[in-house]
């Protein structure tokens, strides 16, 4: 039985387990999504990760490593998401230890030459990368298997990038490019912010950046998507 259904069957819960269980209401969007895209552009086998599984893990560190049960509701979210964050990193590592990894740029330069669309970089996004994620280890890079038609339900990014006038067919190509090229550490600020539910200020906070330059960095990204539709 797992982490989670233990404390769901528990006949008499304390609130901290009342945070823990509320927490993991957008756990399981995020998680889930992150597994997709990780399994779509070829960085994980398919179905060999699942999403209860990386949070009942990640219910058990917060557990074990000691918790104060006077914590409010978000700081409880703000460590689980931290860990599972951390954790999803890590996967990605070991998946990738054996795979070709390169430079951020050169993962962006041939993955754009590989689109039948072509896709263009933002000048702002192109600074951040360059400034700050030039060489991201771990991003997956396979030219002939990491590009795919996004099959999730879309809406939640296109509402997010305000984006109206698109046909279904036109989106689930625009945005499967969109994930093949990102960088990893981009598209989990993306994931966090949209699947997670989470603001700039706890992103920041999960990252250990400034919320100003996680909001940089999405704005950016969001611009650069937007581009990419014209």
């Amino acid at each position: 039985m797992s982490t989670l259904k233990n404390i769901q069957d528990k006949a008499s819960k304390n609130e901290f387990d009342k945070k823990v269980l509320t927490a993991t209401q957008h756990l399981h969007p995020y998680v889930k999504h992150r597994l997709y895209v990780a399994e779509s552009t070829g960085i994980l086998p398919k179905n060999m990760y699942r999403s209860n599984d990386l949070i009942d893990t990640a219910i058990l560190k917060l557990y074990e490593g000691g918790y104060n049960i006077d914590d409010e509701p978000l700081a409880v979210k703000l460590k689980l998401f931290s860990i599972v964050d951390n954790d999803l990193d890590e996967l990605f590592k070991k998946e990738a230890f054996h795979q070709k990894t390169i430079s951020t740029r050169t993962i962006l330069e041939e993955e754009l030459d590989g689109l039948n669309e072509q896709f263009s970089v933002d000048a702002d996004l192109d600074f951040i990368m360059n400034e700050d994620f030039d060489d991201v280890s771990y991003a997956h890079y396979n030219k002939h298997n990491n590009l795919f038609l996004y099959s999730d339900n879309n809406r939640s990014i296109l509402d997010t990038f305000e984006i109206e006038d698109i046909s279904a067919q036109k989106s689930q190509r625009v945005i499967g490019g969109f994930y093949s090229w990102l960088p990893t550490v981009f598209a989990d600020i993306v994931d966090l912010y949209i699947f997670g539910k989470l603001s700039f200020d706890d992103i920041a906070k999960i990252k250990q950046m400034e919320t100003a330059r996680i909001e940089r960095i999405f704005q950016a990204i969001k611009k650069s998507f937007r581009k990419n539709l014209d």
